[in-house]
């Protein structure tokens, strides 16, 4: 049995995962952690557990091995190194960290105190983005010359996100250090090394953070990606297009579902759009990922150095918006 203390509720996900944490048949959650302790006292009722008030003490306890953390991003440096000292295994919703360093610093603790850590990157696991990740490695798409991602929803013009997740000191930022964070991490993941970066973001709405943005990234192997994101669009669906020297795969839209024309591979349409037929098994949740790797050992898709990729890019994207130029990752 895995013990869980869930830490902070500020996320707008926290609540999910303390439910999914509670409800998994080989975990228990034993005490709530909250900076907010009026909020951190009601969700221990709804939970079933002890609320701490005191971080120190809850990582002090006997029936707590890991963290679930949905702190404030400013907060997640000091949470984590104190939890990898003490031995507990960390679950994190993304980012790891606004800034490199940051991330750089709770990697250097986790892998020291040799725990295990998980971030949620949920999309990485669609059987879809599986799909995308086998035609750029078999070479279907020939050459990998350009990607788009686009990930948004109106939770500021539609009203209906949280105040205090609106601070940009607690986030690290906004609509991309948040939502722009699946693009982010999935064009690290497909494409590599980034290596070089510029950011054009709003604050259409005024509310402190950016809410509509748009960051152009190049990579080492001359790949241009866009990621796009926002809090300030309505019935904006998921979009992902994948593009080569031999053809293209894109996803999304309002039709939705995938699509592939290419010049190249055996059992394809040449030159149509077809349906393609997606892997079977994709990989575990990330939660699975957690209870597995802490008990039992078993393997890790969304690890600390996947994580520091993801504050990488957030990093470089973030002072380019800031500074008004093209960042180059080389300075981070």
């Amino acid at each position: 049995m895995l013990n869980i203390a869930v830490c902070s509720r500020w996320h707008p996900h926290a609540t999910g995962y303390g439910r999914e944490f509670s409800k998994h048949p080989e975990c228990r959650v034993t005490v709530v952690w909250d900076e907010v302790p009026e909020r951190g006292k009601a969700w221990a009722e709804e939970l079933g557990c002890d609320f701490e008030p005191d971080y120190d003490k809850v990582l002090a306890r006997a029936d707590v091995d890991a963290v679930c953390c949905t702190a404030p991003t400013n907060m997640h440096r000091e949470l984590f190194l104190k939890a990898a000292a003490a031995g507990k295994h960390i679950f994190t919703e993304k980012v790891l960290a606004a800034t490199k360093a940051e991330a750089l610093d709770v990697k250097q603790a986790v892998e020291k105190a040799g725990v295990k850590f998980v971030i949620s990157f949920p999309m990485r696991t669609d059987a879809s983005m599986q799909f995308a990740k086998k035609l750029i490695e078999d070479g279907t798409l020939g050459r990998i010359n350009y990607l788009r991602i686009r990930n948004a929803h109106n939770g500021v013009s539609g009203g209906w996100l949280a105040p205090e997740f609106l601070d940009p000191a607690a986030g690290g930022g906004g609509a991309m250090m948040d939502l722009g964070a699946h693009p982010m991490y999935l064009c690290s993941w497909l494409l590599g090394k980034p290596k070089s970066v510029v950011s054009c973001f709003n604050e259409l709405y005024g509310v402190g953070v950016d809410d509509n943005c748009v960051s152009v990234i190049e990579f080492e192997n001359s790949v241009i990606a866009v990621s796009e994101t926002g809090f300030v669009t309505n019935s904006s669906p998921f979009s992902f297009e994948l593009s080569g020297t031999e053809g293209t795969m894109i996803e999304g839209g309002a039709a939705g579902g995938v699509w592939l024309r290419t010049t190249n591979g055996e059992g394809l349409a040449k030159g149509s759009w077809v349906r393609p037929s997606l892997p079977k098994g994709a990989i575990p949740s990330a939660i699975e990922q957690f209870v597995g790797a802490c008990l039992r050992n078993e393997p890790v898709w969304f690890d600390v150095d996947e994580a520091v990729k993801l504050s990488e890019l957030m990093d470089g994207a973030y002072r380019s918006w800031k500074e008004g130029r093209r960042v180059s990752f080389s300075e981070l």
